[in-house]
């Protein structure tokens, strides 16, 4: 029997295509050069990340968390609880320029961070 889907390479031929299986081709062009892919990052766009470590304690970390992030108790105590079971977590995200001091800051005072797009 002829179908118009017969000039159609399958792409496991020994495979059946019986029952209500479709396999469907398509192509995606991954060509991307890097000067696009850094315009794509807005100035607002960078994210200050806060790494786990194994001597930090959580007062310390809350306390810098507070005095060089700017968050009340409550947000630096679930962002100190998500970096320990989590093993890191989003502090602040902004301008690079807002957030290069602050990540400087945070790392003077031993703590593992850094700044990504």
């Amino acid at each position: 029997m002829y179908s118009d889907n017969d000039h159609l390479q399958q792409p496991y031929p020994n495979l059946s295509m019986e029952g209500s299986v479709r396999v469907q081709w398509c192509s995606v062009e991954t060509d991307v050069e890097e000067e696009t892919l850094l315009d794509t990052v807005a100035a607002d766009e960078w994210k200050l990340v806060l790494y786990n470590d194994e001597h930090n304690t959580f007062d310390h970390v809350i306390e810098l968390l507070v005095g060089v992030c700017g968050h009340d108790s409550t947000q630096a105590e679930q962002c100190a609880m998500l970096v320990h079971f989590k093993g890191k977590c989003t502090v602040m995200s902004g301008a690079y320029d807002d957030l290069e001091p602050k990540c400087s800051k945070l790392l003077q005072a031993d703590l593992t961070a850094e700044i990504e797009a």
